[in-house]
């Protein structure tokens, strides 16, 4: 039985099973049936030109995240409601940093992705000098044309 299930789209079920905690906006459970997927790289802080936005403020880089995040998912033809897994990386030990991390990202345009199977934790360093935080991303795609015929078109 659950006590919260949601449709998302074609394919895409979330639920809650009754039996498991009450969670903060996210589900315990995304299932996905068979179809293709579109698996982002780690998403930094980092403008066009590689160069890193935000230097020490968190909500700034969480900001340029969520930018480069649509970006990568409209270039796939998908949106935050076909993201069905993300990995919140944040460089903290305090619940704090952790907690504002997670209010933007979920008051953001990106914000229904994040209602999926979600994980947020802090770490203590991430790739780029100065980086604070990144996010990993697996999204369902529906049925349509080979996105590299149209990349390289």
């Amino acid at each position: 039985m659950t006590d919260h299930l949601t449709r998302t789209g074609p394919g895409i079920t979330r639920l809650n099973p009754e039996v498991l905690h009450k969670t903060p906006g996210y589900h315990h459970i995304t299932v996905v049936e068979a179809g293709r997927t579109a698996h982002l790289a780690g998403q930094c802080p980092l403008d066009a030109a590689g160069d890193l936005v935000g230097p020490g403020d968190v909500l700034a880089q969480t900001d340029q995240v969520v930018a480069n995040t649509l970006a990568a998912l409209a270039a796939v033809d998908a949106g935050p409601e076909q993201v069905v897994r993300t990995v919140i990386y944040v460089v903290t030990d305090g619940t704090d940093a952790l907690g504002a991390v997670w209010q933007r990202l979920t008051g953001s345009p990106l914000g229904p992705a994040f209602s999926t199977a979600s994980t947020l934790l802090g770490v203590t360093r991430l790739g780029f000098a100065g980086q604070l935080m990144e996010l990993d991303v697996t999204a369902a795609l529906p049925a349509g044309p080979d996105v590299t015929a149209a990349l390289s078109g």
